[in-house]
């Protein structure tokens, strides 16, 4: 998942300072008796103030806020250790993470939002063993500020240094702030750079795998969450297919992003694959986390296609084809050179009777010279030389 905020966070990664724990609690997922549980070495707690909200209110949640407006509230915490802590205070942006949940930027991000929008009374103090103390601040809203929602959160940190130089231990525990600026609201989903891919296999008669991949958008100025269902099919709709396993879009803030990977296994390879996808935003507008009955956001649903050939069984194919197609020629060359053998045959036959018609017969040449050898002889008895 990439957004403006996770690339704050990740471009402010200091060399020298490596935060290695950060505990996070915010209380609005959790009840306020659970985030003032301790976790691990984390010996103490923050909860809402009572300036002028509800004291039972598990996180702080301001309402159609006029842009150039000011809200104030405080942070109480409450010190479990049997010494003396001493916190350092401020306000933070809220991003949601590559796992669906929502998180602060650390303290050596600078926050351009909601976080830079929150003053803290004070940004240090010390809370004697087993007392609370209480800590006013400040959201001045910029008079240029745009309508919609906004998330950070107020945070206390305890910084504690390792043996190791140059490395500390962050330990954080904060309460979530949920902002609407007042103005027109838009609620709007989008799906982005759709792509399937198939990947066949060597057995002609086989399946392959598929996968879909897309970006889902929030390009409105509230935040939603959607189901999402994604679909596969051949050409024309033919062996449609439901994709399951896909979860929903967790909850974005406006400008954020969420990537969405389908593996799809046992795909028949027919020729054409269609992969769509289709998002049922689900609308949360309202800063308590109430649905807002008067917003609306309609369906989105996006489709791309890629080849899914299965070449072995192509090949398989051709090659079956090919073998066909050269007994076929083999048997008519063959044909057609018994045919010639023939017509010569007959040819030569011809040609032989007719010589045979056209010239004497060889025993009537003999037998007429023998005639004619006879007739001399008889000649010569009759007519003695003299």
């Amino acid at each position: 998942m990439h957004s403006r905020a996770s690339d704050i966070r990740s471009t402010a990664a200091a060399p020298i300072r490596i935060v290695l724990a950060a505990f996070l609690v915010f209380a609005g997922l959790c009840s306020a008796s659970t985030a003032m549980a301790a976790e691990g070495d984390v010996t103490w707690g923050v909860r809402t103030g009572t300036t002028g909200q509800d004291v039972n209110r598990q996180n702080f949640n301001y309402d159609a806020v006029d842009p150039g407006a000011t809200v104030t509230d405080s942070l109480v915490i409450s010190n479990h250790d049997t010494e003396a802590l001493e916190l350092d205070v401020y306000a933070a942006d809220g991003f949601t993470t590559t796992s669906g949940q929502l998180d602060l930027v650390t303290k050596d991000t600078a926050s351009v939002a909601l976080g830079a929008w929150v003053s803290a009374e004070s940004s240090h103090v010390t809370i004697d063993a087993g007392t609370s103390t209480e800590v006013p601040f400040t959201v001045t809203v910029p008079a240029d500020a745009t309508p919609g929602d906004y998330v950070g959160g107020i945070v206390t940190s305890l910084s504690t240094p390792s043996e190791e130089q140059g490395i500390s231990v962050d330990r954080r525990l904060g309460v979530r702030i949920h902002l609407r600026v007042s103005g027109v609201l838009t609620p709007a989903l989008a799906i982005d750079d759709l792509h399937v891919s198939y990947s066949g296999t060597l057995n002609p008669f086989g399946s392959g795998d598929a996968t879909v991949s897309y970006t889902v958008h929030n390009t409105g100025n509230v935040r939603l969450s959607a189901g999402q269902s994604v679909s596969l099919s051949g050409p024309f709709g033919l062996f449609p297919r439901e994709v399951g396993g896909v979860d929903a879009v967790p909850e974005l803030m406006p400008g954020e992003t969420w990537t969405v990977t389908a593996d799809v296994a046992d795909v028949a390879p027919a020729f054409w694959l269609t992969a769509s996808a289709e998002l049922t935003p689900q609308v949360v507008t309202t800063s308590t986390g109430a649905a807002d009955t008067g917003l609306t956001v309609e369906s989105v649903l996006s489709s791309s296609g890629t080849w899914a050939v299965p070449w072995t069984l192509l090949a398989l194919v051709i090659l079956l084809a090919a073998a066909v197609v050269a007994t076929v020629l083999l048997l008519r060359r063959r044909g057609r050179r018994q045919k010639v053998r023939e017509e010569n045959r007959v040819k030569d036959a011809v040609e032989q009777a007719l010589r045979e018609r056209d010239s004497p017969n060889e025993h009537s040449v003999v037998a007429e010279m023998a005639e004619q050898q006879q007739v001399a002889e008889t000649t010569d008895r009759v007519h003695p030389l003299a």
